[in-house]
């Protein structure tokens, strides 16, 4: 009569480890106390998504914050859905916003770390070791379901209402007689390898999430398939070897992992290793119609990372806002400590989100704005210029020909205790400031420029074009740039004054037919006839930059075309 340990041996001829080889080979790692060891375990099917990059940057932050170890695992065992060099890219869009693993894998030829392979379809051998033992201590068996069989079943346990699966009555081979297995493999019947559960259902186990808190779930009693037929694991399996053997001490991952945690947990406990923590972490949602769902690669673009960089949202901004969802003081500790690195905030259990979190792309754009404005002009070309590189050619190019040029428009009012806040990512730099590239201003067609005023609320009015004219063809013989910017406003009120702009808003709001506009609107013809639009950057500025002999050009070719 064959045995278990035969069983074993012909299912697996070529693995002679065992886990304790695997224990010595993987000893626990040597960290200060109260260090975590946590880990990002993508799959290269495609993008990353939002929710995985909050969900990288908690493991990251919690690891670096208690001095311990952040790695990165690719789990590439569902060869069918895997998507070519995903990985990688994966990798480097996590780098892009500051999320680096300390060790871990890093592309297809390069890992860093002494607790590898880190890519799951290099480690066959630990899985089939691990696979090994269960079955020799009769915890793991041979099933020969097919297909068919599998659908009989799924279909009966519908028309009885039961739970689907297989377990109980159902695992028809957790007993099965050994010999006949043997005889069965010999013949080369296809055949996975199922954990035997010895849960049941109806029994409830207790755990405490560092997210959740104590929490009440229902014993696992299904007897899940740990070996498909490919020879590679399932990810039930596969993820709690690599969490023991590569020494993880916390688990943080999705919410939507809560349903699967009792088989995990009895996985550990039926192979004797020690249950790292987990910390269930609340799932990225959005409302539509009225109602919440979970942010859809499908039908939202910004569940995509790579949104954020093409449109240039600059790192800072979008960690940032990722910080407020997970942690609900963060946005308190920053008001307080404006001089600091984001990454010095302490992360909490404790203070993050219980349910859902809800994804505010106008929050995303308000923080990046407010953080763009205090970056020296400087640091913002050189950011500019590095997302131009790839996502703009003709504004790098435009860069690269002249970076003091840019630095210097970047820099309008930059240095103010409250600078201006013009731009949320850097894709809405080019489109504001391209104006002043005369190339671009000489393409306008001076024709369409809207030198309309507003008389009332929703009513605007035309404005006589040869007080325009005058205006400003006198303002050409009298500005002076080499005054202050008070200055330089107060002698164009006086000029304004004259062609009937009020500087009285009251009076222009009760009478407006008696004035051609206000102080406000004659600026805004100056700035319409040097930028062809009604917002700009600070005008004074603009001229200033721009030059005398190009703001007299450019009036001019506006003049001319009156």
């Amino acid at each position: 009569m064959a045995t278990r340990v035969d069983l074993a041996n012909l299912i697996f001829p070529d693995i002679t480890e065992t886990i304790d080889d695997l224990e010595k080979r993987y000893p626990k790692r040597n960290l200060p106390e109260g260090a975590m060891v946590t880990r990002f375990a993508p799959s290269p099917t495609g993008f990353l998504h939002t929710g995985s990059l909050f969900t990288s940057l908690v493991s990251s932050r919690f690891a670096k914050q208690s001095k311990g170890v952040f790695y990165i695992r690719l789990e590439d065992t569902d060869t069918k859905r895997e998507i070519e060099g995903s990985g990688a890219e994966l990798i480097t869009q996590l780098i892009n916003f500051g999320v680096e693993p300390d060790e871990g894998y890093l592309s297809d030829d390069k890992e860093v770390g002494s607790y590898g392979p880190y890519k799951q379809s290099d480690r066959a051998s630990i899985y089939k070791t691990v696979i090994k033992h269960l079955i020799i201590e009769g915890r793991a068996y041979p099933c020969f379901l097919t297909q068919e069989e599998l659908a009989e079943l799924r279909h009966e346990q519908e028309l009885n209402k039961e739970i689907p699966g297989v377990y109980g009555k159902y695992a028809k081979y957790r007993d099965y007689d050994i010999d006949k297995a043997i005889e069965r493999i010999k013949n080369n019947d296809s055949y996975i390898i199922r954990f035997k559960s010895m849960g049941d259902h109806n029994n409830k186990i207790f755990f405490h999430d560092e997210v959740k808190g104590d929490l009440e779930l229902t014993e696992n009693d299904q007897d899940i398939v740990i070996l498909k037929g490919d020879g590679l694991p399932t990810y039930h399996f596969a993820h709690l070897v690599d969490d023991h053997f590569m020494r993880t001490t916390h688990v943080t991952r999705g919410e939507e992992w809560l349903s699967s945690l009792p088989i995990h947990l009895e996985l550990f406990d039926t192979l004797g290793f020690e249950r790292p923590k987990y910390a269930h972490l609340p799932v990225i949602m959005k409302v539509e119609n009225g109602n919440k769902r979970k942010l859809s690669k499908r039908k939202d673009e910004e569940a995509a990372v790579s949104f954020f960089l093409k449109e240039g949202y600059p790192k800072y901004g979008f960690i940032e806002y990722l910080l407020t969802i997970a942690n609900s003081n963060y946005e308190a500790w920053r008001n307080e400590n404006l001089d600091k690195d984001y990454f010095d905030f302490k992360l909490e259990f404790d203070k993050m989100s219980l349910d859902g979190a809800l994804f505010d792309l106008e929050k995303v754009s308000s923080i990046s704005k407010e953080r763009m404005a205090y970056k020296k002009a400087s640091v913002l070309e050189s950011e500019v210029e590095a997302w131009a590189k790839t996502y703009n050619p003709e504004f790098y190019q435009k860069i690269v020909d002249n970076r003091e040029f840019i630095t210097e428009i970047l820099n309008i009012e930059r240095e103010k205790e409250n600078p201006r806040k013009d731009y949320a990512k850097y894709s809405d730099i080019y489109p504001i400031v391209s104006f002043f590239y005369n190339d671009i201003y000489d393409s306008l067609d001076k024709n369409t420029f809207d030198f309309t005023v507003m008389k009332s609320k929703g009513e605007f009015k035309e404005v006589d074009r040869k007080v325009i004219k005058d205006l400003l063809t006198e303002y050409m013989a009298t500005y002076n740039l080499d005054v202050t910017e008070e200055e330089w406003f107060d002698n164009l009120k006086a000029l304004a004054s004259k062609y009937k702009f009020t500087a009285d808003r009251k009076e222009y709001k009760a009478n407006p037919n008696d004035f051609n506009g206000q102080v406000g609107d004659a600026a805004g013809f100056i700035r319409i006839a040097l930028s062809g639009r009604k917002n700009t950057p600070n005008i004074y500025y603009v001229q200033k930059i721009l030059g005398k002999n190009e703001v007299e050009r450019r009036i001019n070719s506006t003049i001319s075309n009156f």
